[in-house]
């Protein structure tokens, strides 16, 4: 991408090699981010799997925890988003925008819940959508 791109959609801009919350000028190039891109197509890159009884009983508080960590990444990287949260019968399933993502959402609630934590390498060349699954009864 050219120097100083601006996304119409969010308002992230592209300067250094990275999307950054930045406010481009108003003669940047216009070019759609990765993160709204994904959102527009609704084509996840990763995907939290909360299950179990705790999962149920606890989904608000599960949720609003996640999206704090959202927020604080979001912060930082314009690229790391959720996309949707989706209840189950088994619990809820949160889609997001960036893969390392969603291993960070495992990894906090394993974290401050336990509970058992299934969660792939992020690596690029092993798939395009990564899965990760927490659960705890």
């Amino acid at each position: 991408l050219p120097e100083l791109t601006a996304c119409p959609d969010c308002g992230a801009s592209y300067r250094n090699g990275r999307w950054t919350w930045r406010t481009a000028p108003a003669d940047a190039h216009q070019q759609v981010c990765p993160a709204c891109e994904r959102i527009a197509e609704q084509y996840p890159a990763g995907v939290l799997h909360v299950e179990g009884a705790f999962a149920r009983a606890h989904r608000e508080d599960l949720i609003g925890m996640l999206r704090n960590i959202e927020e604080r990444e979001r912060s930082e990287h314009p690229l790391k988003r959720i996309m949707g949260i989706e209840e189950t019968d088994a619990g809820f399933v949160v889609s997001v925008t960036d893969p390392k993502l969603a291993r960070t959402f495992g990894r906090s609630l394993q974290k401050a819940h336990e509970g058992r934590l299934e969660a792939p390498p992020t690596t690029s060349e092993r798939e395009n959508l990564v899965r990760v699954h927490w659960t705890r009864d």
